[in-house]
């Protein structure tokens, strides 16, 4: 008995379920990335209903930032980089500091953020922000 010999078939790979691969890739994928969010400024705000306190004048620092970019803590020009030693030293003599950061209309808001981030490397925890209009 003579063995018929097979004929070989054409090897396919079958292309008709490629697109719902690619389409779970893509969904697994999308669920299992990570997307970093900005968060903004991280301060704890008061209630609103918060009642005025008097604060001892001796327990408040003043910073003002103008529309030129200059920084006055205390009513003397201070370079941002200078004011966490400045904020530190002062928070070693009291530690009831408050920092009242005030701002005019025209300040630049990289200043006022890089005279935030001296705050917090000094460890500022009482920052009061005021607003433009009562500078």
């Amino acid at each position: 008995m003579a063995l018929k010999k097979r004929q070989k078939e054409d090897v396919e790979i079958p292309s008709s379920s490629l697109a719902d691969i690619a389409f779970l890739l893509l969904v697994f994928f999308l669920v299992c990335t990570t997307i970093d969010v900005d968060k903004g400024l991280r301060l704890v705000l008061p209630p609103m209903d918060v009642e005025d306190i008097e604060i001892n004048k001796e327990n408040i620092t003043n910073i003002l930032i103008n529309d030129a970019g200059q920084v006055l803590l205390d009513n003397e020009e201070v370079s941002v980089r200078d004011i966490e030693r400045i904020v530190r030293e002062e928070l070693s003599e009291n530690d009831k500091l408050i920092i009242s950061l005030k701002t005019t209309r025209g300040t630049k808001y990289d200043v006022y953020i890089a005279v935030l981030d001296q705050l917090k490397r000094a460890n500022a925890t009482r920052i009061s922000i005021a607003d433009p209009e009562e500078s």
